[in-house]
């Protein structure tokens, strides 16, 4: 068979395409990456959309512009709880989104945010190579995701009216907790529980609807919670609020890519990590502060209170959550070996 110059040349483009190689054929590519956070720049504001958008930049430094990618944030491109089932869809390219708010959709990813489970970030950070961290994100390849980024951050409490830092201050409040297994040890400990996504606990605060807010450190400082908070529960020392926050890719988007681009969304998703660890751990003395400096009494949890939600934790939030499935059971099992 003669091809003719024409054929030659789309059947070299492809080839190039499918392989991963550099081609000037290949057409450039763009990646849009949704979150739920306040926008900045790549020098201020939130870290979390800091962090999309050095990525972005990163990554198409690398592609010589062969792939791009623009950052939505504030929930402008989809809503919050929706970005996790589009990232499985392939309706949605990247997100950046706590990963228990698909709780309800897949039971494993509420071991984002077990209260107690994870300590310290030290111990976040080891997940992403240790068993759990394995198997967890076998479960997200199956479902359609990959994570890109590991993003942990410590959080507290900020309430309006009265402290919450020991299991007993919780009798009769309305708290928010951030996932299911969090709202099982508030429960116990005498708590009603409301849930919503982290962006719209400044309206249910301030109308009354909701007495306290758990949630990450970093979220205390943009949503400005300090204009309503009267206390806050610190987690610059210690708390048994640990939440999983990972930079995620569509599996359907991830293999359409090149090879090579592949290598480079791979490779700067992990050196976003360092800058992750460090501005949540930054974040955390912020946070202290900001509410310290607009009038509200800060507290630090020690270790024996920590040890108290911790009991709390083992016999409902952990055994429940080891009870869902074979697949939970093992990921308990593994990240109770790192404690």
């Amino acid at each position: 068979m003669n091809f003719t110059r024409r054929q030659w040349m789309a059947a070299a483009a492809a080839t190039a395409t499918t392989s991963g190689l550099p081609s000037a054929f290949a057409q450039a590519g763009s990646l849009k990456i949704s979150h739920q956070f306040p926008s900045g720049s790549l020098t201020e504001g939130d870290f979390r959309d800091r962090l999309c958008r050095k990525f972005a930049a990163e990554v198409e430094k690398r592609t010589s512009g062969a792939l791009k990618a623009s950052v939505y944030p504030g929930s402008s491109l989809m809503k919050t709880n929706a970005q996790f089932s589009a990232l499985r869809k392939g309706a949605l390219d990247m997100s950046l989104v706590p990963l228990s708010y698909a709780g309800g959709e897949v039971a494993e990813t509420n071991a984002g945010l077990m209260p107690a489970l994870v300590p310290s970030y030290e111990q976040g950070a080891a997940w992403k190579t240790a068993e759990v961290g394995k198997l967890l994100s076998k479960v997200l390849d199956d479902k359609g995701v990959i994570i890109v980024s590991w993003v942990w951050q410590a959080g507290g409490v900020a309430s309006r009216a009265r402290p919450l830092v020991t299991p007993d201050d919780a009798k009769g409040l309305k708290v928010r907790g951030g996932s299911r297994e969090m709202d099982m040890m508030l429960k116990t400990a005498g708590a009603s529980v409301i849930t919503l996504p982290s962006n719209e606990i400044y309206a249910a605060m301030q109308t009354g609807a909701m007495d306290a807010a758990m949630t990450s450190s970093t979220s205390f400082i943009s949503f400005k919670l300090e204009e309503i908070a009267k206390h806050l529960t610190s987690g610059r020392q210690r708390t048994y609020w640990f939440m999983f926050e990972p930079l995620m890719i569509s599996k359907e988007v991830f293999n359409k890519l090149p090879k090579a681009q592949q290598d480079i969304v791979m490779a700067v998703g992990a050196e976003m990590e360092v800058f992750a660890r460090d501005a949540a751990k930054a974040d955390d003395k912020t946070a202290a502060d900001i509410y310290a400096k607009a009038g509200a009494k800060v507290y630090d949890m020690d270790e024996p209170t920590l040890k108290k939600w911790q009991a709390i934790a083992r016999d409902t939030a952990w055994k429940d959550f080891g009870d869902k499935n074979e697949s939970c059971a093992a990921i308990l099992k593994a990240a109770q070996k790192l404690l």
